[in-house]
């Protein structure tokens, strides 16, 4: 495979969905004129965020989507011959979830129902129950949302289950309490840059980290799109405010050359680690099983 041009957008989204249809399809213009292949929007970019992490009943929350509806087939349209993650509230029959869909202009490739939920988001979504990497044109890909990425096992059930590249997208805010007023010091932003790092390093994949911008509700994001190579380091960024940060590797050959020498899937000690140890070795295991649930990973 040649070397694979990927972006990471930051950027502001609100309830209503045409304006944010709108929004998407600037930022796919945009990535297709550079001629990136694999795009990452934000957390919730169909329909807006929670205008609050206090579960205030007064939120009606974004619009809920089906996976197979309307808006999802909208937006595989519109991603044509690109692959697009992108975050959306996913309507579940009798619940709702905090969901990313991946995408291309043949249909919905996977989706992943955020597991993790900080503060009161619990009281607007239901939880995800697992980590699944799925095949796309550009390679195998595995997906989280936001909190997920504050716990390793979320980026290493992915890593172990064989994806390349880890995409996260989030509606990442700066701090509640002690906020500063430049977001480039604030402790929520320098965390959310860490995680990105340590996620990649750690597992040894390329990494996608979008987020929302701008101010939403009573909550100030910290953007910081970035992509992340196998060894921790920021190839591409944009700062705390809008933009789509863009770069291009070959992936397989950075995964090979970042494990050549200590691989840390490889050198894995399992039966060392715990009850945690054991189910990691068991996924590792189960890679095959996972590839064909793809298209509707919880």
């Amino acid at each position: 495979m040649s070397a694979l041009r990927m972006a990471a957008v930051s950027a502001g989204f609100g309830r209503d969905l045409d304006e944010d249809f709108a929004i998407v399809e600037r930022l796919v213009k945009e990535a297709r004129n550079a001629d990136v292949r694999l795009l990452a929007l934000p957390e919730a970019c169909l329909g807006g965020y929670l205008l609050s992490l206090d579960g205030d009943a007064a939120d009606a929350g974004p619009p809920p989507l089906a996976v197979d509806g309307p808006e999802i087939r909208r937006l595989a349209a519109l991603a044509g011959d690109l692959v697009v993650v992108a975050g959306y509230c996913e309507d579940g029959g009798d619940a709702r979830y905090n969901s990313v869909v991946c995408v291309s202009g043949d249909g919905v490739l996977g989706n992943h129902r955020k597991v993790h939920q900080p503060l009161g988001e619990n009281a607007s979504y239901a939880s995800g129950d697992g980590f699944r990497a799925f095949d796309t044109p550009v390679g195998r890909i595995g997906m989280m949302i936001c909190y997920d990425k504050a716990f390793p096992e979320s980026a290493r059930a992915l890593a172990l289950d064989g994806a390349q590249i880890g995409v996260c997208v989030s509606a990442w805010p700066g701090s509640r309490t002690n906020a500063a007023l430049d977001l480039e010091r604030d402790r929520w932003k320098r965390r959310f840059d860490l995680f990105d790092r340590a996620r990649a390093l750690e597992n040894q994949i390329v990494w996608l980290s979008a987020n929302q911008a701008g101010t939403f509700g009573s909550l100030r994001f910290v953007g910081s799109a970035k992509i992340v190579d196998p060894g921790g380091e920021i190839v591409s960024a944009t700062g705390v405010g809008p933009g789509m940060a863009v770069a291009e590797i070959d992936v397989p050959r950075a995964l090979e050359t970042a494990r050549r020498s200590m691989g840390h899937l490889r050198d894995r000690r399992p039966e060392t680690y715990g009850t945690a140890g054991q189910a990691g070795h068991a996924g590792q295991a189960g890679h095959a099983g996972h590839a064909g649930q793809a298209g509707h990973a919880a």
